[in-house]
């Protein structure tokens, strides 16, 4: 299966990796500075990949069947748009989009193309993931009654500066969706999917040289009658302290923790079918950074699910529920009051001058002309 990737980014290497590990032929590699290409390129051992600094121009002349979108967030939608016009199967890093519209168009013309299109929310292949989940969809837990997640983290102006899109509204948005989308998918996917209401604040704290928040906590009224709250942050002193999502129902309690979740830390359940010791034991991992193992067995399962004509086991709708919530977040913070669902005309950029009275205007305008000029 010939493979290409967009954007090669910090987040790129998990794509490389991945794809190489999946057996897939890396035929076309593309990104506007070709310096980040050869990198990628001599880590990878693909000497004789074909470099691209317009995406549009390799659709013209290569023979892809499957792509991984791994640009700023602002531009994932618009690619791919084109790629699935190009008949191109697609792995799309999160988010989705910014843009709910955008994501309904992905989606219908996915459909209507026969294209299989995956939202890269890599966590739910984690051990301690798919564990909970098993037992979530055999109904272990009972009766849900609510659901926490909790991504304390820590981003400094250094990790903000090493790419000008990284902040803004146009390009990234804040904490919630950049840095805690996956945890956020996590416990809607958990809960039901299904949400009523949602209440929330945001603020920026800390981070006057971005656009977006440094903070966000929200409550979520589910359908099924449970409830979430979400507290994600990247003001913690002095590095990332942990990533957890809580699950309790009437008959079981769970925590995953660790870097990204992949680790079970209380395992407890009324059947008592299982030693939680023994369980916190096998489904453990400890990845060397926050991405996880993720990756891996997501493209296996993209691989698999091309192959068969079913969809994958993460859609481009999953990736399309958790924008939801992230811009259903926003959009109860700035307006003080609560958000119904469903959403279907918001988008990142709705949130612009959100604040502006906590920020050093004239150096994000400064950073939005340095994007500008490298776009």
């Amino acid at each position: 299966m010939k493979f290409a990737i967009i954007g090669c980014g910090r987040i790129s290497v998990n794509h490389f990796a991945a794809a190489q590990a999946n057996g897939l032929e890396i035929v076309a590699i593309c990104d506007v500075i070709p310096e980040r290409m050869d990198e990628k390129a001599q880590a990878f051992g693909l000497a004789q990949v074909k470099k691209y600094t317009d995406y549009r121009e390799m659709l013209r002349h290569e023979a892809i069947d499957l792509a991984a979108i791994c640009t700023e967030s602002g531009k994932h939608g618009s690619i791919a748009l084109d790629c699935i016009d190009a008949g191109v199967h697609l792995i799309i890093e999160k988010p989705i989009t910014l843009s709910l519209p955008e994501a309904d168009e992905i989606i219908r013309r996915s459909t209507a193309k026969g294209v299989t299109v995956c939202a890269c929310h890599q966590n739910r292949f984690n051990k301690s993931v798919q564990k909970i989940r098993e037992a979530m969809e055999h109904g272990r837990f009972g009766r849900l009654l609510h659901g926490t997640a909790h991504i304390r983290w820590n981003r400094g102006e250094s990790y903000y500066s090493q790419a000008p899109w990284r902040g803004t509204w146009e390009q990234d948005g804040g904490a919630l969706m950049n840095q805690c989308i996956h945890n956020i998918d996590l416990l809607r996917w958990m809960m039901g999917n299904e949400i009523e209401e949602v209440v929330a604040y945001t603020d920026n704290l800390m981070h006057p040289f971005i656009e977006a928040e440094d903070l966000g906590m929200a409550l979520v009224k589910f359908s099924n009658g449970s409830y979430g709250m979400i507290e994600g942050t990247t003001n913690i002193f002095p590095q990332n302290l942990e990533e957890t999502l809580y699950l309790f129902g009437q008959d079981g309690t769970v925590k995953a923790g660790g870097k990204s979740v992949n680790i079970i830390e209380e395992w407890l359940f009324r059947d008592q079918l299982d030693d939680p010791e023994e369980i916190k034991t096998v489904y453990h991992e400890n990845p060397p950074n926050v991405y996880g193992f993720g990756h891996t067995p997501l493209y296996q399962d993209v691989i698999a699910a091309i192959r068969e004509g079913r969809p994958p086991y993460i859609t481009a709708q999953d990736g399309r529920n958790a924008l939801e919530l992230v811009l259903a977040i926003y959009q109860s913070a700035a307006s003080g009051k609560p958000v119904r669902l469903p959403l279907t005309e918001v988008a990142s950029t709705d949130f612009e001058g959100r604040f502006s009275d906590r920020i050093d205007v004239e150096h994000v305008a400064q950073v939005k002309r340095r994007l500008r000029e490298t776009n």
